[in-house]
Parts: structure tokens; C-alpha cells; sequence
């Protein structure tokens, strides 16, 4: 069966990343695709887990290098999906999640049609966007404006994405997920291979009840 890019996008402060964490517990087969970006690391987070932090020379190498599946300027800050990253997926059959901003979500559907799984995480209202963002403490004020202001046009890209999941409770929203992603497995044309075995099997064993 050949792996499939998993797409998880929202407007920042959604919870793609919690819920991401959260979507790997339950299904630790899944590839997980590290963002580079030119932002500054956080608290708490590792260079490699979270994201591959880079200073902006060695991004725009890498982009004059053609090395990134798409990159976007987000909130003042550049970020990229690793090319060689994506090929990964059609030789290792492992589906393969990434974590993006709605930007560069919106290039890989063009690049890729029909080639991927998209979920766009939705918050429940404006207001508890607001107070997920205030509450990590991550942004500064100007930061956490554009932010927020970004946010009233990033939501309305929901309708060009397949799925669209409602994180208002993480473990529910984290079930619909799981469910999404497992319903997509058993695709008939991620099975053909498994399938025709089947069939083979019907067929050679047809000529037992011939007559009957």
C-alpha cells in the first residue's frame, strides 16, 4: 500500500500540534514530517522535533536549492516542508503527517491534487482562539495581533480541504482524526494490491463449484 501525505493545517493557536501529538499515540505508525522555519525556538521545544530552525541564509539556500515541497512567509516568519521529506512517503508506504500553516497547505493541494489527505482544524469561535494564544504566552503583543488578524482569512479557507474537525474537545477531535486517517487506509485504490489477491484466489477456486 503506498503512503499518503496526511495535511493538518489551521490558523495558529487551532491546536494542530497538540492534536497531532496526540493522533501519533494513537497510530505510532504514522511518518511524521519536521517543518523548517526561521523563527525563534520556544521554551520547551527541540531543534528537530518541533521544527528544523534555521536562520533565514540557510532557508532561502535551501529554497534557490529547490530542497522545500512549498514554503510560505507566516507572521514574519518563513517556513517549509522538506521535499525529500515527501518522497519518502511513495518508497517507504508509511502515510506521512505534517503539521503546516494554511499557506503552505494551500500549495501542495495545487502541487499535489488528489495526492493527499487534507484536515483543516477549525477552533470552536474567535474568542477561544484568542484566549489559547494569549494563554501560551509564546508572542508579544504585535506578534500575537498579526496572529490573531491572519487568523479572520485563514478560517475561511476551510471549505478547500476534505475534512474539517472542530477542536473544541482534544480527545474527541483527536478521534475524528484517527477515524479520517483509518477510513482513508482502507480507500479501494490504496488496496488494489490486496484486493486482487483476493479475486485470485475466487478465481482459482471457481472451477470446484462450476455446474453446481
Amino acid at each position: 500500500m503506498q503512503g499518503k501525505l496526511i495535511i493538518i493545517s489551521s490558523p495558529s493557536g487551532g491546536g494542530k500540534g497538540t492534536l497531532i501529538r496526540e493522533v501519533r499515540a494513537c497510530l505510532p505508525d504514522l511518518g511524521f514530517s519536521v517543518s523548517h522555519t526561521t523563527r525563534g525556538q520556544r521554551f520547551g521545544e527541540e531543534d528537530g522535533r518541533e521544527y528544523f530552525f534555521t536562520d533565514k541564509d540557510e532557508f532561502e539556500r535551501m529554497i534557490a536549492a529547490g530542497e522545500f515541497l512549498e514554503y510560505a512567509e507566516v507572521h514574519g516568519n518563513l517556513y517549509g516542508t522538506s521535499l525529500e521529506e515527501s518522497r519518502k512517503v511513495a518508497k517507504s508506504g508509511k502515510d506521512l503527517i505534517v503539521e503546516i500553516d494554511v499557506q503552505g497547505a494551500l500549495q501542495i493541494l495545487e502541487k499535489l491534487p488528489g495526492d493527499c489527505v487534507s484536515i483543516f482544524i477549525l477552533p470552536p469561535s474567535f474568542d477561544v482562539l484568542e484566549a489559547r494564544l494569549t494563554a501560551r504566552g509564546t508572542e508579544g503583543d504585535a506578534e500575537l495581533r498579526t496572529r490573531l488578524k491572519n487568523a479572520f482569512n485563514e478560517v475561511l479557507q476551510y471549505s478547500k480541504f476534505q475534512y474539517v474537525v472542530i477542536n473544541e474537545d482534544l480527545p474527541a477531535a483527536t478521534r475524528q482524526i484517527v477515524s479520517i486517517i483509518c477510513a482513508e487506509r482502507q480507500c479501494r485504490d490504496r488496496q488494489e494490491a490486496a484486493i486482487k489477491g483476493i479475486l485470485d484466489s475466487f478465481d482459482a477456486s471457481k472451477h470446484r463449484f462450476n455446474g453446481d
